[in-house]
């Protein structure tokens, strides 16, 4: 019986196929032109990411800058008008001279990378998903002529941004008080902010009423609001502020019971020498009387020359 059923699956499987691929179906057919590896691609890949290309000086040996965050797409743009579709284009990578595509086709086993054309096309995009530091150099885009060889040399900018929580980095309340961390993080959205306090991931505690957290993105900048109402001893610790593809940030906090003078002078921070007590007449008497008696011992055991 269930020999039967996936025959049955599989049947209708491939009568859906072969029907998106009737000449009726010029959508599907338009969507499987030109693909190695079963890929699937529009008829113009470049024209939803063109705004977001830089600008390119189509002369030959020219050097663009490409800037990109840790983890998100990079684009790579190259384009030869009126060339590119009589000759090979191939992309290299500089520092070791690894090639990466030529033509249409992959020479990598990096399947982070792929380049985006069709067929009839000047562009020759070069995309690469799920950007890392180690990604940072030059990358070359080149055709073969007959008379030699055009060059357009892209410069990738890998940026790791940070995260940063506003306010000292000791934080000391007492109990009963509102524990208000907000964390920024600038040229950046991550998708979701997380805060841990110690090991404990706390967003989704259920156990913890008192405790609430906020994320808006505003502009590049992305801020996120930890709230724990009427404050606890337990709530004491380390909190780190994690988004995804971004340098943390950490902030202790110190949660002492009303009236502890010892951290009300925590709180205060350092003293200033004008704040600490000054020695009395008979302090300094005593320890120069001491110094006095180690000196007149340590003379009378000397040895005599």
């Amino acid at each position: 019986m269930l020999v039967k059923a996936r025959r049955c699956l599989a049947n209708l499987l491939a009568m859906t196929v072969t029907l998106s691929l009737l000449p009726g179906n010029s959508s599907a057919r338009s969507r499987m032109r030109g693909r190695s590896s079963g890929d699937l691609v529009t008829e113009d890949p470049v024209g939803d990411i063109r705004h977001v290309l830089p600008e390119l000086n189509l002369e030959n040996n020219t050097v663009i800058d490409v800037k990109v965050n840790v983890g998100d797409v990079a684009y790579l743009p190259c384009r030869f008008p009126q060339l590119s579709t009589l000759h090979q284009v191939s992309w290299i990578r500089r520092w070791d001279w690894h090639i990466l595509t030529t033509g249409i086709y992959t020479y990598t086993s990096d399947m982070r990378f792929n380049v985006l054309h069709t067929e009839g096309s000047d562009d020759w995009t070069l995309q690469l998903k799920y950007v890392n530091t180690r990604d940072n150099g030059t990358y070359e885009c080149q055709m073969y002529t007959g008379t030699g060889v055009l060059s357009q040399f892209v410069n990738l900018h890998v940026h790791t941004p940070r995260a940063a929580i506003l306010g000292p980095q000791e934080l000391h309340v007492q109990e009963g008080d509102t524990i208000t961390l907000i964390c920024v993080i600038q040229q950046s959205k991550p998708p979701f902010v997380f805060w841990y306090h110690g090991e404990n991931m706390v967003n989704y505690d259920g156990s913890r009423h008192h405790l609430n957290v906020i994320t808006k993105v505003e502009g590049t900048r992305t801020h996120s609001r930890l709230t724990i109402t009427d404050a606890r001893h337990t709530d004491s610790g380390n909190y780190s502020c994690i988004p995804p593809n971004v340098e943390p940030a950490y902030v202790l906090v110190f949660v002492t019971e009303k009236g502890d003078t010892v951290a009300a002078v925590q709180r205060r921070g350092h003293a200033s020498a004008s704040d600490l007590p000054s020695p009395s007449s008979a302090s300094v008497s005593l320890v120069v009387s001491l110094l006095c008696t180690s000196y007149a011992l340590w003379n009378h055991f000397l040895p005599v020359r």
